[in-house]
């Protein structure tokens, strides 16, 4: 059997790099040769504490942002073939349950998710292949098309939060999802305040439309924090959205402290399972607060976040640093813990 390299989970902490046997396609499905495969907060997450929705039995392959070239079809495959450059979600609906009948395809009973892209071989089982496997135009590059799955899941975010033209969006948090926030609600017309951390960062969400930044690093307390940030609105009324994009709880309960009456606030940053917030029930209900939670992303959320990276309205060339071998995976994960790329991509050849 030939072989590849592959970046093994073992446990938290725990990453092997080895050389496995390369997976053949069944029917219905295809093998991609990973041709970028990028950092990512989700595995950063995975990597540290383990993650019980992506890593169900180990030792596992791990990662989920790539994009590469069809190499190999199973039987039944029509739609694509060899040579064919292609971008992949991570996740597929059944099409079957309750949600996915009611349009809600990203809650779906029986997600199907694929991970394994830090290797250089990954099978993509049919049920995405028909949903949520997409063909790239010539002119983008892999590393771009590599970011249309992180890219939908802010797509889906903005799109539930209705951001409208002419609204006040403050964006809680600097990394690569929160710069995509910031970027979408530009396009959709709002005034966007970025709060986050790191140089480089911030004057990419400038480049990406944000009015005003908030660097979090010159506050002492989250307190002065949110001072600031509504005294950036009108009358300092606070802001009619705020979308948390960090995934901490004290991030989640500092946006209620944002907006203003009648605002909206979307969860968006995943926080550590069985962790709590308080929510002021007298501001939640005399404020009337509209508080959303949002996961994941549509197969059509997928579609719109291509074409965004296919017109380059959002320019997925300001996201990648560089790309590293897949031995340095590890290392790249704590350069960008430490604020020194927005994203690596992996060379999955190169170990």
């Amino acid at each position: 059997m030939e072989k590849m390299n592959a970046a093994m989970f073992y446990g938290p902490g725990d990453v092997r790099f080895e050389t496995i046997e390369i997976p053949k396609p069944k029917a219905g499905e295809v093998l991609v040769k990973v041709r970028a495969a990028l950092t990512c907060g989700t595995d950063i997450k995975t990597y540290q504490r383990g993650h019980p929705a992506i890593i169900k039995t180990i030792p596992s392959t791990f990662g989920h942002e790539f994009s590469g070239e069809i190499v190999e079809v199973g039987d039944g495959v029509k739609r694509f073939k060899p040579g064919m450059r292609v971008a992949c979600c991570n996740a597929a609906p059944c099409q079957k349950c309750y949600f996915c009948k009611n349009n809600q395809q990203n809650l779906c009973d029986d997600l199907l998710i694929l991970n394994g892209a830090y290797a250089e071989y990954i099978v993509v089982p049919q049920r995405l292949v028909e949903l949520n496997l997409l063909e790239i135009p010539d002119h983008l590059s892999y590393h771009e098309a590599a970011l249309a799955e992180p890219l939908g899941t802010a797509v889906h975010a903005v799109r539930l939060t209705k951001v409208k033209q002419g609204d006040t969006v403050v964006v809680i948090g600097s990394g690569p999802l929160g710069l995509m926030i910031t970027r979408l609600s530009f396009l959709q017309g709002a005034d966007v305040i970025q709060m986050g951390k790191g140089e480089e960062r911030l004057e990419l969400a400038k480049k990406f439309g944000a009015k005003e930044i908030i660097d979090i690093a010159k506050y002492r307390t989250i307190e002065e924090q949110v001072k600031k940030a509504r005294s950036l609105t009108e009358d300092s009324r606070g802001a009619d959205v705020v979308i948390e994009a960090v995934g901490k709880t004290e991030a989640w309960e500092e946006a209620l402290k944002i907006v203003r009456k009648g605002g909206i606030v979307t969860f968006f940053g995943g926080c550590k399972g069985g962790t709590t917030i308080t929510v002021d029930t007298v501001q939640l209900h005399y404020d009337e607060l509209n508080l959303l939670g949002v996961f994941h992303q549509t197969p059509n959320d997928f579609r719109r976040s291509l074409k965004l990276l296919s017109t380059r309205l959002v320019d997925g060339r300001e996201f990648v640093k560089e790309t590293i071998s897949l031995c340095n995976l590890v290392d790249a994960f704590t350069w960008v813990k430490d604020l020194k790329a927005i994203k690596y991509a992996i060379d999955p050849t190169k170990i």
